[in-house]
């Protein structure tokens, strides 16, 4: 709506850098003029749209932030976006994808377990660069602490439900000799 209505303001071009390449930037046109909403109060409103594609999807952005400028709402819809995209990508490519939740705790837990995941999938395993490796190098890595069954059986019992109780206690009993 507010795309249509302003259509004689000029579009500025912004310029903002993509996830991949550092050197690659994404063009777009933007106008932005502060309006206000009911039941919201004043606000900042920004129409945005690929510059190649002028004929194309435009997003319309409202910020409460009266002091928040146009770059800036549409970096943070371009994060929130991000974040909107992760659990849908992780469901798909991360075979969780038959989850079905019905309760809040329900929902809670399949949160953390996804979140955790994809923090493990990202992290490099003990003793291998940061930097970019393959699936045979991050599986030499892991082979000497697995094969080590007294660390498989700890980290087995660490990942179950209650696991770490339960391993406290198995110390406790192994320390008092009991």
């Amino acid at each position: 709506m507010f795309c249509r209505r302003h259509r004689r303001r000029t579009w500025d071009t912004m310029r903002l850098a993509t996830s991949g390449n550092p050197r690659q930037r994404l063009a777009f046109r933007v106008r932005h003029t502060s309006g206000s909403l009911r039941y919201v109060g004043q606000v900042e409103l920004v129409c945005s749209a690929l510059r190649n594609r002028p004929d194309g999807r435009r997003t319309s952005l409202a910020c409460n932030e009266l002091r928040a400028t146009a770059r800036q709402s549409v970096m943070g819809s371009r994060l929130r976006w991000a974040v909107e995209v992760f659990p849908k990508s992780v469901k798909q490519h991360r075979g969780v994808e038959d989850v079905a939740t019905h309760g809040f705790d329900a929902v809670l837990s399949h949160g953390h377990w996804v979140y955790g995941a994809s923090i493990l999938l990202h992290m490099p395993p003990p003793g291998l660069s940061p930097g970019g490796h393959s699936i045979g190098d991050t599986q030499s890595a892991l082979q000497p602490g697995l094969a080590d069954t007294e660390k498989r059986h700890i980290l087995q019992q660490l990942s179950q439900s209650g696991g770490v109780q339960r391993y406290k206690d198995e110390l406790r009993q192994a320390l008092t000799g009991t």
